[in-house]
């Protein structure tokens, strides 16, 4: 399977994009570690800088390694949104429960 992985409220808690700060939820990164390990694609996908315009591929792609987390890719070009609808979405508090 092919999965696409959100950072930000999904995989670390950030405030009011915060990003140098930002704390790893480490049991939900074993998680998407364990289905990357299992086989499938892991590809996160984030906002940072799509409203802003600035450059965090630096400070994402350290924090991905610091925090140990496993992927086949990261792309920093994720379009900024209040509602994402799609038949194939899972809700993050819902796939981590």
């Amino acid at each position: 399977m092919i999965y696409m992985v959100d950072i930000d409220g999904t995989i670390c808690d950030s405030i009011n994009g915060d990003y140098n700060n930002a704390i790893p939820k480490l049991e939900r990164i074993a998680k998407v570690n364990f289905l990357f390990d299992s086989g499938h694609e892991i590809h996160y996908w984030t906002a940072r800088g799509a409203r802003t315009g600035l450059n965090w591929n630096d400070l994402t792609s350290t924090q991905l390694k610091n925090w140990g987390c496993k992927y086949t890719s990261f792309n920093m070009k994720k379009p900024s949104y209040d509602v994402w609808i799609d038949d194939n979405a899972i809700n993050s508090e819902d796939f981590f429960a």
